[in-house]
């Protein structure tokens, strides 16, 4: 019997750790959504009014919208494509363009998608702490409209000491992230259904029943409605972006045993007050809550809105990172926080700008139903590029059938199409605000791509095969002093530049030679046994390839040490490494567009160097610089 196996109460402790982990990270987003979706649903936005059938309408419309868009698309179908236990949508793209037989144009096409998805994210990240943070101290003024003026600098001076705290790491805060969010579904919970029992009649909206007759009732107006409903699972996306954290299980048992109970008790609560008391309109969430419970919930709703924005902010990291790794943006100084998770980095470039952006947002808009206008195009986008490169996956990766493939994650592309369509309605209201920033950042990753890839063909055309070198050198006739040297090289099969300045300018061959060329799976994690490939080019030089994957900190000198193994003894104190510190100019015969090339030189001037980035030893890297035209 599974009572009797000694390994099942130790797997149940650890799912339930995780799971409780999960409450604190995961869902902190679509957590914190009814501070806000069903005022906006009947704000002016929409112009509806909350009648009776129009309540049981939205209640309908959010309770389906959780369950087709949340529990069926993400936690059933979406949650299946992990990239070895890693998610989101890098990680989707990643495993997409595994697929064999892929032309250049579909590898293209992904990429653009993947990207895409990435640069939606951005925009996103700046709109959920903003309007998170806002909508929690906006319930101040249910207390007293006194607090109405302090809102906006009480918010700002949480969202500056939240980003301020980030280069400390949140490995310490994280442990009562959980707890808290646990508590914080508790409450959701309770005070809906408190007021569901004392009006059941809103039951009736379980039924899609309503939701049609809504629609069909309204028409034009409730497509426009379906803008206000995105609000409602605006986290769904980190779901899937999370799961190499916490795994499947955790992510769905928390979802379906207590956030999706929690969420839908606490938005039928809300519209049994409206039909109650329609006058609550103005804040119906904190008007759930007795008036002496008013100021603690106050306290939990500001607590929980801040995790919301620790989730975003840390996405925000992660993402950096694996666009970094992936060669879609410029090399970024990475600092890991904690010594034992390797998920806790600090991006200090990302933090900064993106605090400089929550502020901006939150000082234009002010209210944090301002902000719900702009809110949903970049994730309703995320979304329906999951959406398309899962059903690519689904058909070459998973072999569907068509027939199979098409009516279910047809059905999901064309939910995203219409939410998408319905968002844009937003754009003149603020919506254009993360579609400019996603754009921003699409043509950052797309030029920084692109450049590298003409920086790549010009240092092909100056370099010669590593075996013709090699056969040209006279041993005898070049200085080589003890020690290894090591030459960092993107070319596998070609000499290193560098390498041919030190022979060309200084005849120096080093007794022991490593060309390290630095290579990025299309997987998050490698194995240390598929960490290093070793070939023997003789004369005292060996080519090394190290693979990483593209969540992985990669550690050079780590790695090299273990060579010794393989015959290759890389001693410490006595290796030398040698980078190209590359001028890179405008020439007569440009690979890019004008405009194109003057971006990516300029984000060229912001990247780090390969030594700092891979964590090199400073007083031992030698940099020889060269001049490249693109």
């Amino acid at each position: 019997m599974t009572g009797n196996n000694p390994q099942t109460a130790p797997t149940r402790q650890r799912t339930a750790k995780l799971t409780l982990a999960a409450l604190g990270v995961v869902f902190g987003d679509i957590g914190t959504s009814p501070l806000y979706t069903v005022s906006t649903c009947f704000s002016d936005y929409t112009g509806i009014q909350p009648t009776v059938e129009n309540v049981l309408g939205m209640l309908s419309l959010i309770t389906w919208a959780l369950i087709i868009v949340v529990t069926l698309k993400y936690v059933v179908v979406v949650m299946r494509a992990d990239n070895h236990g890693e998610g989101g949508v890098l990680a989707l793209m990643a495993l997409v363009l595994q697929e064999a037989g892929l032309s250049e144009r579909r590898r293209r096409i992904y990429m653009l998608l993947g990207i895409a998805g990435a640069a939606l994210f951005y925009g996103d990240c700046l709109l959920t702490p903003a309007i998170s943070v806002l909508s929690a101290v906006e319930g101040l003024n249910v207390a007293t409209p006194d607090f109405a003026p302090l809102v906006v600098p009480i918010s700002i001076g949480l969202i500056v000491g939240l980003f301020a705290m980030q280069r400390f790491g949140t490995a310490s805060v994280g442990r009562w992230f959980g707890p808290i969010m646990l508590t914080w579904f508790i409450v959701l919970f309770v005070l809906g259904a408190w007021h569901v029992v004392n009006h059941p009649r809103v039951l009736a909206a379980l039924s899609p029943l309503h939701a049609f007759e809504f629609a069909l009732r309204h028409k034009f107006v409730a497509f426009v409605a379906l803008g206000a409903i995105t609000l409602a699972f605006t986290g769904a996306e980190a779901l899937y972006a999370d799961m190499g954290h916490f795994g499947r299980t955790p992510i769905r048992t928390a979802w379906l045993v207590l956030v999706l109970p929690a969420l839908l008790a606490n938005y039928y609560g809300q519209g049994a007050l409206l039909l109650d008391d329609p006058t609550s309109l103005e804040n119906p969430f904190f008007r759930l809550a007795p008036r002496w419970a008013l100021y603690p919930l106050v306290g939990l709703a500001t607590v929980a809105t801040v995790i919301a924005s620790q989730a975003t902010i840390s996405g925000a990291f992660s993402m950096a990172q694996q666009a970094t790794f992936l060669g879609l943006s410029p090399r970024v100084r990475i600092q890991h926080t904690s010594a034992r998770e390797f998920g806790q980095i600090y991006v200090p470039a990302v933090n900064w700008l993106q605090l400089a952006g929550v502020v901006t947002l939150i000082l234009v808009f002010t209210k944090s139903s301002n902000i719900a206008a702009a809110y949903g195009i970049a994730v309703t986008g995320t979304m329906l590029v999951t959406s398309v490169l899962m059903l690519s996956l689904a058909v070459r990766g998973w072999k569907w059938s068509w027939l199979a493939a098409l009516p279910i994650f047809g059905g999901f592309i064309a939910v995203d199409v219409a939410l998408v369509s319905s968002n844009m309605l937003k754009f003149f209201h603020g919506g254009w605000v993360p579609l400019a920033v996603a754009a921003v950042v699409f043509t950052a990753m797309w030029t920084w791509l692109r450049g590298r890839l003409a920086v790549s063909l010009r240092e092909k055309e100056r370099t010669v095969p590593i075996a013709e070198l090699l056969g040209s050198i006279k041993p005898e006739g070049l200085h080589r002093p003890k020690g290894t040297a090591v030459y960092l090289t993107a070319l596998s099969d070609n000499a290193s530049n560098c390498l041919m300045r030190n022979l060309r300018h200084n005849e120096v061959l080093h007794e022991s030679v490593i060309l390290l060329t630095i290579q990025v799976a299309d997987e998050p994690f490698v194995s240390s046994a598929m960490r290093s490939q070793l070939a023997d080019l003789g004369i005292g030089v060996h080519r090394v390839v190290l693979r990483y994957g593209f969540v992985e900190r990669p550690d050079v000198e780590r790695d090299l040490a273990t060579l010794s193994a393989k015959g290759i003894l890389v001693d410490p104190a006595h290796t030398s490494y040698f980078i190209g510190r590359n001028s890179i100019v405008g020439g007569d015969r440009p690979l890019l567009p004008r405009w194109q090339q003057k971006l990516f030189l300029m984000l060229a001037r912001f990247s780090t160097s390969p030594g700092d980035f891979l964590g090199l030893p400073a007083n031992n890297v030698i940099e020889l610089g060269g001049r490249i035209e693109i």
